[in-house]
């Protein structure tokens, strides 16, 4: 796993006047075990708008890979090399679903990579560190850190072929199925 991540979160006090509500190691990791990518929900709306009321850790729940409906979630993955990641994706097309609501989503005939999957969400996507391809079924891009990408609601695996682990900050939101 990659350097925690800390989180800083702002809101109001009881005066009505800005603050600092949260300043700490982000509190929710998820990963499905060895060689498994490690997800860190940072924040997440419920609702559109969102609702700024409040200082309740919206995140303080069990992991879910897709938004909440009409709602937005921010967060960050760190992707092992596929050497190690292939291996925990096989298992997990074959395994139960886990209640993160991934099994529904997941491709599971895709012979070019065991992590094709596809959310009803608009997906904005920086790479922090690190590079991993971005597949489609028709064609993949190398992404390096600094480059970001729009993901609209298709069927797409992340490939990290390199050696090092690749960090990825993603802002799902969600949206109509294209179809």
């Amino acid at each position: 796993m990659g350097k925690p991540i800390r989180r800083v979160v702002t809101g109001h006090n009881a005066e009505g006047k800005s603050t600092f509500i949260l300043q700490d190691r982000a509190p929710r990791t998820f990963s499905r075990g060895p060689g498994s990518a490690v997800v860190t929900d940072l924040w997440e709306t419920r609702f559109c708008p969102a609702d700024n009321r409040g200082d309740e850790d919206v995140t303080d729940h069990p992991y879910r890979l897709p938004p909440p409906e009409n709602g937005s979630v921010f967060r960050i993955i760190d992707y092992p090399p596929d050497r190690e990641r292939v291996a925990a994706l096989e298992r997990e097309r074959a395994g139960r679903d886990d209640g993160s609501g991934r099994a529904a989503l997941l491709d599971r005939g895709n012979p070019r990579h065991p992590g094709f999957h596809k959310t009803k969400s608009v997906d904005y996507v920086i790479v922090l560190s690190g590079e991993i391809y971005a597949m489609m079924e028709d064609g993949e891009v190398l992404l390096r850190p600094g480059d970001v990408m729009i993901q609209r609601g298709t069927n797409h695996a992340w490939s990290n072929r390199g050696d090092e682990p690749a960090r990825l900050a993603f802002v799902l939101i969600d949206a109509a199925p294209p179809q």
